[in-house]
Protein backbone atom coordinates (compact mmCIF):
# COMPACT_ATOMS: atom_id res chain seq x y z
CA UNK A 1 0.00 0.00 0.00
CA UNK A 2 0.93 3.54 -0.57
CA UNK A 3 -0.34 6.17 0.95
CA UNK A 4 -0.04 10.01 0.84
CA UNK A 5 -1.30 12.92 3.22
CA UNK A 6 -1.83 16.45 2.51
CA UNK A 7 0.47 16.35 -0.83
CA UNK A 8 1.48 20.20 -2.09
CA UNK A 9 3.57 21.15 -4.89
CA UNK A 10 4.32 24.26 -6.75
CA UNK A 11 6.66 25.58 -9.37
CA UNK A 12 6.95 29.32 -8.82
CA UNK A 13 4.11 31.04 -8.31
CA UNK A 14 1.88 28.10 -9.93
CA UNK A 15 0.27 25.75 -7.44
CA UNK A 16 -0.04 22.55 -8.67
CA UNK A 17 -0.86 19.83 -5.91
CA UNK A 18 -3.24 21.29 -3.51
CA UNK A 19 -3.42 19.17 0.03
CA UNK A 20 -3.76 16.02 -1.85
CA UNK A 21 -4.01 12.74 0.65
CA UNK A 22 -5.72 9.24 -0.72
CA UNK A 23 -4.55 5.35 -0.65
CA UNK A 24 -2.97 2.91 -3.30
CA UNK A 25 -4.17 -0.17 -2.17
CA UNK A 26 -2.38 -3.57 -2.57
CA UNK A 27 -3.63 -6.35 -5.18
CA UNK A 28 -5.17 -3.01 -6.67
CA UNK A 29 -4.95 -1.24 -10.07
CA UNK A 30 -4.87 2.22 -8.48
CA UNK A 31 -6.13 4.70 -11.15
CA UNK A 32 -5.61 8.23 -11.04
CA UNK A 33 -7.51 10.24 -14.07
CA UNK A 34 -8.15 14.00 -14.72
CA UNK A 35 -7.31 16.44 -17.79
CA UNK A 36 -4.10 17.50 -18.73
CA UNK A 37 -3.07 20.04 -16.31
CA UNK A 38 -4.91 18.62 -13.44
CA UNK A 39 -1.15 17.52 -11.36
CA UNK A 40 -1.83 14.09 -12.12
CA UNK A 41 1.36 13.07 -13.44
CA UNK A 42 3.46 15.40 -10.50
CA UNK A 43 1.66 13.31 -8.15
CA UNK A 44 3.21 10.88 -9.42
CA UNK A 45 6.73 12.06 -9.64
CA UNK A 46 6.42 13.14 -5.87
CA UNK A 47 5.35 9.46 -5.18
CA UNK A 48 8.70 8.00 -6.69
CA UNK A 49 11.22 10.86 -5.86
CA UNK A 50 11.54 12.60 -8.83
CA UNK A 51 9.68 15.50 -7.26
CA UNK A 52 9.97 16.67 -3.08
CA UNK A 53 6.54 17.78 -2.57
CA UNK A 54 6.34 20.95 -0.63
CA UNK A 55 4.46 19.59 2.12
CA UNK A 56 2.85 16.65 3.15
CA UNK A 57 3.98 12.92 3.55
CA UNK A 58 4.19 9.68 1.46
CA UNK A 59 4.19 6.10 3.19
CA UNK A 60 5.00 2.83 1.56
CA UNK A 61 3.61 0.06 3.51
CA UNK A 62 3.80 1.81 7.04
CA UNK A 63 7.52 3.67 6.25
CA UNK A 64 7.50 7.13 5.79
CA UNK A 65 9.21 7.62 2.04
CA UNK A 66 9.59 11.57 2.41
CA UNK A 67 11.63 10.99 5.79
CA UNK A 68 13.97 8.06 4.12
CA UNK A 69 17.81 8.98 3.74
CA UNK A 70 19.10 8.82 0.41
CA UNK A 71 20.19 4.97 0.71
CA UNK A 72 16.80 3.57 1.86
CA UNK A 73 15.28 5.35 -0.89
CA UNK A 74 17.27 3.65 -3.08
CA UNK A 75 16.77 0.36 -1.57
CA UNK A 76 12.96 0.80 -2.07
CA UNK A 77 13.26 2.25 -5.67
CA UNK A 78 14.58 -1.53 -6.74
CA UNK A 79 10.97 -2.53 -5.55
CA UNK A 80 9.78 0.02 -7.76
CA UNK A 81 8.92 -0.76 -11.53
CA UNK A 82 7.79 1.92 -14.21
CA UNK A 83 6.22 1.69 -17.21
CA UNK A 84 6.79 5.15 -19.31
CA UNK A 85 4.05 6.68 -21.56
CA UNK A 86 6.33 5.94 -24.97
CA UNK A 87 7.85 3.05 -23.71
CA UNK A 88 11.39 4.51 -23.02
CA UNK A 89 13.12 1.85 -24.49
CA UNK A 90 16.95 1.56 -25.90
CA UNK A 91 16.42 1.47 -29.42
CA UNK A 92 20.53 0.12 -29.85
CA UNK A 93 19.33 -2.72 -27.90
CA UNK A 94 17.26 -5.81 -28.35
CA UNK A 95 14.44 -6.76 -26.80
CA UNK A 96 15.94 -8.98 -24.70
CA UNK A 97 19.05 -6.33 -23.82
CA UNK A 98 15.99 -3.85 -22.63
CA UNK A 99 14.47 -6.28 -20.53
CA UNK A 100 18.09 -7.50 -18.95
CA UNK A 101 18.96 -3.71 -18.33
CA UNK A 102 17.68 -3.47 -14.87
CA UNK A 103 19.14 -6.82 -13.81
CA UNK A 104 22.28 -5.39 -15.17
CA UNK A 105 21.74 -2.32 -12.72
CA UNK A 106 20.52 -3.95 -9.41
CA UNK A 107 21.77 -6.98 -9.30
CA UNK A 108 25.13 -9.52 -9.14
CA UNK A 109 22.89 -12.25 -10.76
CA UNK A 110 25.17 -14.84 -13.18
CA UNK A 111 23.89 -14.38 -16.94
CA UNK A 112 22.29 -17.42 -17.20
CA UNK A 113 19.97 -16.56 -14.31
CA UNK A 114 19.47 -12.90 -15.90
CA UNK A 115 18.52 -14.98 -19.36
CA UNK A 116 16.53 -17.09 -17.44
CA UNK A 117 14.27 -14.48 -15.83
CA UNK A 118 14.21 -12.62 -18.99
CA UNK A 119 12.71 -15.34 -20.51
CA UNK A 120 10.00 -15.83 -17.60
CA UNK A 121 8.88 -12.70 -18.01
CA UNK A 122 8.95 -12.68 -21.84
CA UNK A 123 6.77 -15.51 -21.66
CA UNK A 124 4.63 -13.55 -18.82
CA UNK A 125 3.94 -10.70 -21.74
CA UNK A 126 3.28 -12.91 -24.67
CA UNK A 127 6.45 -12.41 -26.42
CA UNK A 128 8.65 -15.60 -26.26
CA UNK A 129 10.67 -15.69 -29.48
CA UNK A 130 11.64 -11.50 -29.92
CA UNK A 131 14.00 -11.82 -27.92
CA UNK A 132 16.44 -10.75 -30.43
CA UNK A 133 14.78 -7.88 -32.08
CA UNK A 134 14.72 -4.19 -32.04
CA UNK A 135 12.46 -1.99 -30.88
CA UNK A 136 12.18 -0.61 -34.89
CA UNK A 137 11.10 -4.14 -35.79
CA UNK A 138 8.44 -4.19 -33.17
CA UNK A 139 4.78 -2.86 -32.98
CA UNK A 140 3.64 0.01 -30.60
CA UNK A 141 1.80 -2.67 -28.83
CA UNK A 142 5.02 -4.83 -28.32
CA UNK A 143 7.05 -1.97 -27.40
CA UNK A 144 4.61 -1.21 -24.26
CA UNK A 145 5.00 -5.36 -23.55
CA UNK A 146 8.49 -4.85 -23.38
CA UNK A 147 8.21 -2.20 -21.63
CA UNK A 148 6.01 -3.68 -18.84
CA UNK A 149 8.08 -7.00 -19.08
CA UNK A 150 10.94 -4.65 -18.27
CA UNK A 151 9.12 -3.01 -15.50
CA UNK A 152 8.18 -6.62 -13.61
CA UNK A 153 11.88 -8.10 -14.43
CA UNK A 154 12.99 -7.42 -10.64
CA UNK A 155 9.43 -8.07 -9.30
CA UNK A 156 8.21 -4.97 -7.74
CA UNK A 157 5.90 -4.39 -5.28
CA UNK A 158 4.76 -1.62 -7.18
CA UNK A 159 4.32 -0.68 -9.99
CA UNK A 160 4.22 2.81 -12.06
CA UNK A 161 2.41 3.32 -15.61
CA UNK A 162 2.44 6.67 -16.72
CA UNK A 163 -0.45 6.79 -19.91
CA UNK A 164 0.49 3.26 -20.75
CA UNK A 165 -2.24 3.00 -23.85
CA UNK A 166 -0.94 6.36 -25.42
CA UNK A 167 -0.06 6.40 -28.86
CA UNK A 168 -2.51 2.97 -29.15
CA UNK A 169 -5.29 1.48 -31.14
CA UNK A 170 -8.67 0.84 -28.93
CA UNK A 171 -8.06 -3.29 -29.01
CA UNK A 172 -4.78 -3.07 -28.69
CA UNK A 173 -5.53 -0.96 -25.54
CA UNK A 174 -7.74 -3.05 -23.84
CA UNK A 175 -5.04 -5.80 -23.94
CA UNK A 176 -2.26 -3.88 -22.31
CA UNK A 177 -5.24 -2.98 -19.65
CA UNK A 178 -5.86 -6.50 -19.06
CA UNK A 179 -2.22 -8.03 -19.21
CA UNK A 180 -1.55 -4.73 -16.44
CA UNK A 181 -4.08 -5.84 -14.43
CA UNK A 182 -3.77 -9.58 -14.69
CA UNK A 183 -0.25 -9.21 -13.38
CA UNK A 184 -0.94 -6.41 -10.48
CA UNK A 185 -3.51 -9.27 -9.54
CA UNK A 186 -1.16 -12.60 -10.37
CA UNK A 187 1.72 -10.49 -8.14
CA UNK A 188 -0.33 -8.69 -5.78
CA UNK A 189 1.24 -5.40 -6.31
CA UNK A 190 0.34 -1.93 -5.91
CA UNK A 191 -0.28 -0.51 -8.95
CA UNK A 192 -0.38 3.02 -10.01
CA UNK A 193 -1.63 3.88 -13.30
CA UNK A 194 -2.12 7.28 -14.48
CA UNK A 195 -4.80 7.82 -17.65
CA UNK A 196 -7.17 9.97 -19.23
CA UNK A 197 -8.46 6.94 -21.18
CA UNK A 198 -12.04 6.22 -19.57
CA UNK A 199 -12.22 2.94 -21.84
CA UNK A 200 -9.16 2.05 -18.89
CA UNK A 201 -11.30 3.50 -15.93
CA UNK A 202 -14.43 1.44 -16.82
CA UNK A 203 -12.19 -1.72 -17.54
CA UNK A 204 -9.48 -2.01 -14.48
CA UNK A 205 -10.80 1.03 -12.32
CA UNK A 206 -10.56 -0.80 -8.72
CA UNK A 207 -9.76 2.32 -7.00
CA UNK A 208 -10.01 5.95 -8.68
CA UNK A 209 -8.73 9.38 -7.77
CA UNK A 210 -10.24 11.99 -9.77
CA UNK A 211 -8.09 15.45 -10.06
CA UNK A 212 -8.66 18.58 -10.81
CA UNK A 213 -6.94 21.66 -10.63
CA UNK A 214 -4.28 19.94 -8.68
CA UNK A 215 -7.06 18.82 -5.86
CA UNK A 216 -8.76 15.46 -4.97
CA UNK A 217 -11.94 15.55 -6.39
CA UNK A 218 -13.59 12.61 -6.04
CA UNK A 219 -12.45 8.62 -4.99
CA UNK A 220 -14.44 5.91 -5.74
CA UNK A 221 -14.10 2.65 -8.18
CA UNK A 222 -15.15 1.71 -12.12
CA UNK A 223 -19.06 1.10 -10.39
CA UNK A 224 -19.20 4.13 -8.28
CA UNK A 225 -17.99 6.26 -11.60
CA UNK A 226 -21.11 5.75 -13.58
CA UNK A 227 -23.38 6.76 -10.86
CA UNK A 228 -21.54 9.62 -9.52
CA UNK A 229 -23.41 13.03 -8.75
CA UNK A 230 -19.85 15.07 -8.77
CA UNK A 231 -20.80 17.37 -11.87
CA UNK A 232 -16.86 18.08 -13.10
CA UNK A 233 -16.67 14.23 -13.03
CA UNK A 234 -19.44 13.63 -15.11
CA UNK A 235 -18.42 16.57 -17.60
CA UNK A 236 -14.97 14.88 -17.50
CA UNK A 237 -16.29 11.39 -18.30
CA UNK A 238 -19.33 12.06 -20.59
CA UNK A 239 -16.91 13.87 -22.82
CA UNK A 240 -15.77 10.46 -24.29
CA UNK A 241 -17.96 9.45 -26.96
CA UNK A 242 -17.61 5.74 -26.08
CA UNK A 243 -19.15 6.55 -22.64
CA UNK A 244 -22.02 7.87 -23.88
CA UNK A 245 -23.48 4.19 -23.65
CA UNK A 246 -22.68 4.42 -20.24
CA UNK A 247 -24.74 7.73 -19.51
CA UNK A 248 -27.88 6.16 -21.27
CA UNK A 249 -27.42 3.00 -18.99
CA UNK A 250 -27.40 5.69 -15.82
CA UNK A 251 -30.69 7.71 -17.14
CA UNK A 252 -32.14 3.94 -17.57
CA UNK A 253 -30.52 3.22 -14.16
CA UNK A 254 -32.41 6.13 -12.20
CA UNK A 255 -35.85 5.59 -14.38
CA UNK A 256 -36.50 2.59 -12.66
Amino acid sequence: MIEFKNISKSFGDKLVLNDVSHAMQSGKANLIIGTSGSGKTVLQKCLVGLFEPDQGEIIYDGISFTQMNDDDRKMLRQQIGMLFQGSALFDSMTVEDNVKFPLDMFTNDSQTTKLKRVNEVLERVNLVGSNKKFPSEISGGMKKRVGIARAIVLNPKFLFCDEPNSGLDPQTSMLIDQLIYDITKDFNMTTIINTHDMNSVMEIGDNILYLKDGKKEWTGNKKDIIFSENENLNQFIFASEFLQGAKRLRMMEEKR
